[in-house]
């Protein structure tokens, strides 16, 4: 099984990591840090704003069993790509819409689902497609977060809710 690299940055990555945990095919996640002007950045410099990076999650997966294409359909359904460096009440460059392509047809597919997405937002889009970046694992108590720590209030009020949200997605999805 050769699995492919996706990264993807859409608000806090205990959010996005959760979404993805949960489908068929993801066969790993990962939160991190990409994109930035730091090497080996904290959480704490991310947090600040200072560091260029933006959250994101690096997922491997088995493109025989999910697609690129419907990961980054459920990527723009669980979050708001209209936004401008926030996710809710999370606010920062930290937490902006961003795509890292790692082949050329990653971004041509990636400039596709962007195209047919905007046509179902009333504003416009200002999610970043880039290259593949650097990419910094986040420290450990970041890792699962949302597996290990579902009943802290950020957890119950933000995440869950996406989880939700993507697992609704997914399972209309593969009803069509």
């Amino acid at each position: 099984m050769a699995l492919e690299i996706a990264t993807l940055g859409g608000g806090c990555f205990w959010c996005t990591e959760a979404v993805f945990q949960q489908i068929r095919g993801v066969k790993s996640t990962e939160p991190g840090y990409a994109g930035g002007h730091v090497n080996y950045p904290s959480s704490e410099a991310v947090s600040e704003g200072y560091t260029g990076h933006a959250e994101v999650v690096r997922l491997h997966f088995d493109s025989a069993i999910v697609s690129y294409r419907a990961l980054l359909e459920l990527f723009f359904a669980v979050h708001d790509p209209t936004t401008m460096n926030r996710q809710g009440n999370d606010i920062g460059t930290q937490y902006r819409s961003v795509i890292y392509a790692h082949t050329p047809e990653q971004e041509a597919t990636a400039r596709q689902v962007m195209a047919e997405v905007a046509r179902a937002w009333d504003a416009p889009l200002v999610t970043e497609l880039s290259h593949a970046a650097s990419f910094y694992p986040a420290e450990d108590y970041h890792q699962n977060y949302f597996k290990l720590n579902g009943q802290h209030e950020y957890c119950t009020l933000v995440v869950a809710p996406k989880v939700d949200k993507a697992r609704k997605f997914f399972t209309k999805k593969m009803a069509a």
